[in-house]
């Protein structure tokens, strides 16, 4: 029976039904014991679910049809008035049903029955149980009649997950496992089942093909949402349960990496209170008793994002896919947006290979942006002012990330040993010696996203927080390869101390986490240090490339002062050997430039050596050094 035709003769059966009752009263009314036919009546489909679903008497039945028909039935009103035998009580009461239908039973209104444990029906507050208008609910009375929506009660709560595309195979057995578990017979307590993963719309899709292959509607609730209170929650859990009965619906609980234990619990709570097919998703399942079915959603493979992405690119695009998935690791959605964006910039001009890594790019950063502070690179190689044994180990970074998947995979270094497959790197020296433009310089070369974390911010005074703090880092850069930067390293490396108590074992464990997680990152990752000699040598082992920063000598200081304005800025008599003898660093250099530049825009003139003195008075009294005039003599 196609829908209009099933609607045709739920509406047809309904009203059949309407009129049934109508019948019973009328019979009532008139003083006759019965209804002139005690036949099955043959229910409206809506109708015949709904009783069960809910498992409703034929008497229980009736008085749902009862409350229906006053909102169906203009006149119905008159009828119930004239089975009352009083024109003021034209609704239906439990009292007109006792009396009127047939098969009654009191346990029918029991606070414990179907009719008022699922809510079908309320009573007006106020009156006698057996006096009291019967009202049927909205979302019940919707659902007689055959259009089903969800409770607007639920609203504030969940909402409607839109059915998926096919998954690619990886994810599609996950789909097939969670049916399974759902579609298994309830009796006794069911496991829980908890979708982890990193790829949160990869976990939602495959609960989505889940419900789809059991025809049940999946919606989802935020862990944050679900409340906080036991009253309002088993309120919700409550609502919530008829409209999987009604509706056949599914529920998924998302939870965010940054709930806490108070919401992890509530969650919990909350799944085990409802009997509807339901499922936690999250990174991690949360610690808890009760036996609980881990299902791993992750990322499409390598060949399987190939595919996602050639299904749909112009032919002269599809010879950049394999460099770019190479490098990204993009969930299907994202691929989806990143082929959009590749068109667009490809049919503006860019090439394929610019337009296919410059759009994923685009789909790696939101995951970052809410966790650190993306660095718009602005150094070039030409900026930096390096020695030669520096420079020369920059650029072997650059190498070691450009061909890492060559080297490791298809020349085959990583069937050896996973172990020390990640570009680290350290960058010691004091302040203002180029160690974050040096990371601008690799992020600009490599065409990559630069990203600063301050490590004295992640570290946590509490067990646990700074692994899953580092962790929320580095599963949000995973599938972008973006350029890590570790400022402050200091804050969590340090000379490893004999173990004394709790806190420094768990110190050494963070430490040993960072290092773990920049050996298996897929990007390149970098610690900053203005102390080198303070870091553990056992620590130093585990990191690729090390790169010492210093201050500046006299030639390197000139060379920074012949680069540091820029070509567009007018300058007048500027003397680059007498502004090297002032011994500062390279930010320091900088700072000075600018400043300089300031004060020769006010004065309305080219920037001169006198402006530049001020500047480097105003730089020194900052970093409270005095000033030689050895250094600044015959400036101005």
């Amino acid at each position: 029976m196609n829908e209009t035709a099933w609607h045709e003769e739920n509406q047809r059966r309904l009203v059949a039904d309407v009129a049934r009752v109508r019948m019973l009263l009328e019979a009532h009314a008139e003083g006759r014991a019965e209804a002139e036919t005690r036949e099955e009546p043959s229910t409206a489909p809506a109708l015949d679910a709904l009783c069960r679903s809910f498992r409703l008497s034929p008497f229980e039945r009736d008085v749902l049809v009862l409350c229906a028909a006053m909102e169906l039935d203009g006149d119905f009103g008159q009828a119930c008035a004239e089975a009352h035998h009083d024109p003021a009580r034209g609704y239906p009461t439990f009292g007109l049903a006792l009396a009127a239908l047939p098969d009654a039973h009191w346990s029918a209104l029991a606070p414990s029955s179907p009719l008022r444990a699922w809510r079908l029906i309320q009573l007006a507050p106020g009156d006698l149980v057996t006096t009291a208008w019967l009202r049927i609910d909205e979302t019940a009375l919707h659902f007689l009649a055959g259009t089903f929506t969800l409770d607007e009660r639920l609203e504030p709560y969940v909402e409607p997950v839109a059915q998926t595309d096919a998954l690619p195979p990886s994810q599609e057995w996950v789909a097939t496992r969670l049916a399974d578990l759902w579609s298994q017979p309830s009796g006794g307590r069911a496991p829980l089942v908890h979708l982890g993963g990193r790829d949160a719309t990869g976990r939602r899709a495959v609960a989505a093909a889940a419900a789809m292959r059991l025809d049940l509607a999946l919606c989802a609730l935020r862990g944050a949402d679900v409340p906080a209170t036991a009253a309002e929650r088993d309120e919700v859990a409550r609502t919530w349960m008829r409209q999987a009965l009604l509706g056949r619906n599914a529920l998924l609980i998302e939870l965010d990496e940054a709930d806490g234990a108070e919401v992890e619990r509530a969650a919990v709570t909350f799944l085990e209170r409802i009997g509807s097919p339901a499922a936690l998703a999250g990174r991690e399942a949360p610690q808890i008793s009760r036996p609980v079915v881990r299902l791993e959603v992750a990322m499409p493979t390598a060949r399987e994002q190939e595919d996602l992405w050639r299904g749909a690119l112009d032919a002269d695009l599809n010879g950049a896919v394999e460099r770019v998935v190479a490098h990204f690791d993009l969930a299907r959605h994202e691929i989806e947006a990143a082929r959009v964006e590749a068109r667009a910039r490809h049919a503006d001009g860019a090439t394929a290979d610019d337009a296919l890594w410059d759009a994923s790019r685009a789909q790696a950063r939101p995951r970052l942006d809410d966790l650190a502070q993306r660095l718009e690179p602005a150094a070039a190689w030409d900026d930096l002012v390096l020695p030669e044994t520096e420079g020369r180990t920059l650029r072997a970074l650059v190498m070691h990330v450009r061909h890492r998947l060559l080297v490791q995979e298809t020349w085959g270094f990583a069937e050896k040993s996973r172990r020390g497959l990640g570009v680290s790197a350290l960058f010691a020296g004091p302040s203002g010696t180029g160690k974050t433009m040096a990371a601008e310089v690799l992020a600009g070369e490599l065409r990559l996203d630069l990203y600063r974390i301050d490590l004295s911010a992640v570290v946590s005074k509490y067990i646990g927080e700074t692994e899953k703090n580092l962790r929320r880092v580095f599963d949000a850069a995973e599938h972008g390869g973006a350029i890590l930067l570790f400022d402050e390293a200091d804050a969590l490396f340090g000379k490893r101390s004999e173990v004394k108590d709790s806190h420094d074992r768990y110190a050494n464990i963070e430490v040993g986490y960072l290092l773990q997680r920049m050996e298996a990152y897929r990007g390149l990752a970098i610690l900053t240090t203005n102390m080198k000699s303070a870091l553990d040598p056992a620590f130093l082992r585990r990191i690729r490339f090390v790169v010492q920063f210093t201050r500046p000598d006299l030639a390197a200081r000139r060379e920074i002062w012949r680069r540091v304005f820029p070509a567009r800025t007018p300058t007048r008599g500027i003397e680059v050997d007498a502004l090297a003898r002032l011994d500062v660093t390279g930010g320091s250099i900088r700072n000075i430039a600018l400043r300089a530049a300031f004060l020769a825009a006010d004065a309305g003139a080219p920037v001169g050596m006198a402006h530049i003195a001020d500047a480097a008075r105003s730089e020194c009294a900052k970093l409270e050094r005095p000033v030689a005039e050895a250094e600044i003599g015959g400036w101005a």
